[in-house]
């Protein structure tokens, strides 16, 4: 019985081996299963990514295609011939603003001190006169009149001389070459002064370029704005019945005042109005034509820029940072779009609602007497007769509006 009962306790522990082994065999081989299928499902799910990414891309080029915006100079497209939007009744599509009941703050609209200072030192400087008083001294930024002779090492070379013609030069301009200008300063009219002065090595002629020069320089005087007084009025402003200073300074006042006004009232009623639906043939017909103007100015901006080594291969390349690609052009040129048709349904409604009437005949009569056939032709060739009547349009509203508001 012990025998049997020995070799009974061995079989058990040699089953269970063999058993152990094959449970090893077969959790290895569900493993290798399990990679498997696990890199099966990666494989289809990358598979599946990049075919997702490539019909987004094309998705996109498809959307790109659609809305597209194709440029077109017709800016009379979308407008009938008397300047109004070709099939829309305005009051459908907008919410007009009260434009008869406007609260103007006065202190926003009124001319400020700086400006009518500044406008009329700009009219007086247009004036300036070469004062010859010897006791004047030129200071930085003064406009001066000299006549000089240039020399390097004692012989005079080519355009160094002003031949007594005289020249007009701004101390600080760097019109002129090192610190010639500087050397004028403290001196007065009259003198005779010489200036020491090296041109640069890259001067563009080569014969003087990197030599010292001394040039005798006279000082003919330093043009002076005159004074506001009635005497300038009278010689150089009495065009408008104007006669005296004080009523040169009020019209100066008075523009401002009106111009201040009619930004106010303009941006007031497109502001406070409200496109409820935009008209998509208009709106297509104002995107094309802003298009064409972008158009227009990047090839302005290469011409311009090209001898700086600067290129724009795209027209949202000059729209600024943030537009970086077609379709971030395509929405901000929607939105540009959308406030010019937005401003043109505002005139056009008030221009109904407050029963203004344009007569096109007229207006194209007038523009002939005041400036001939060839110009009222051109006007009709480049604008098209429903732009310049919707001009007409907005000008009536403006001065409709400047007429509620405007106070003497």
């Amino acid at each position: 019985m012990a025998k049997d009962k020995k070799i009974n306790e061995k079989e058990p522990v040699s089953v269970s081996k063999s058993k152990a082994k094959r449970e090893q065999r077969k959790k290895e081989l569900a493993k290798k299963k399990r990679v498997k299928l696990t890199t099966k499902i990666i494989g289809i799910a990358v598979a599946a990514a990049l075919v997702a990414i490539i019909a987004a891309a094309a998705g996109e080029k498809i959307y790109l295609a659609a809305i597209r915006t194709t440029s077109d100079s017709n800016l009379s497209a979308g407008l009938t011939a008397d300047g109004k939007i070709e099939g829309v009744n305005v009051t459908d599509v907008l919410t007009l603003a009260d434009y008869a009941n406007i609260s103007v703050p006065a202190e926003e609209v009124a001319a400020t001190a700086e400006e009518v200072d500044e406008d009329i030192q700009s009219t007086l400087e247009s004036h300036k006169e070469l004062n010859t008083d010897t006791t004047l001294t030129i200071a930085d930024g003064d406009e001066v009149n000299i006549d000089y002779v240039g020399t390097i090492d004692g012989v005079e070379f080519e355009g160094g001389n002003s031949n007594g013609a005289g020249y007009d030069l701004t101390i600080g301009s760097g019109s002129f070459i090192d610190d010639f200008e500087q050397q004028l300063i403290g001196h007065k009219p009259g003198e005779n002064v010489t200036v020491e002065a090296t041109f640069p090595e890259n001067y563009s002629n080569s014969d003087v370029a990197g030599k010292d020069a001394s040039f005798a320089v006279t000082i003919n005087g330093i043009k002076t704005a005159p004074e506001l007084t009635d005497a300038f009025v009278a010689e150089y402003l009495s065009d408008d019945g104007i006669t005296t200073a004080a009523e040169y300074r009020a019209s100066v006042e008075k523009r401002y005042y009106e111009q201040h006004l009619e930004d106010y009232l303009t941006n007031y009623v497109v502001e406070n109005s409200t496109v409820n639906s935009y008209p998509s043939a208009y709106l297509k017909a104002i995107k094309a034509v802003t298009k064409y103007d972008d158009e227009y100015m990047l090839q302005y901006y290469n011409q311009m820029f090209s001898s700086y080594g600067v290129s724009y291969e795209n027209v949202w390349d000059t729209r600024g940072e943030e537009i970086t690609d077609e379709l971030s052009y395509e929405r901000e040129l929607t939105e540009r779009a959308r406030d010019t048709v937005k401003a043109a349904l505002v005139y056009q409604g008030i221009f109904e609602d407050a029963g203004l009437t344009l007569d096109m005949d007229a207006v194209i009569a007038e523009m002939t007497e005041e400036n001939g056939e060839d110009y009222v032709t051109s006007m009709k060739e480049n604008y098209g007769e429903g732009y310049m009547a919707q001009a007409e349009i907005k000008d009536m509203v403006i001065e409709y509006l400047m007429n509620l508001y405007k106070t003497e």
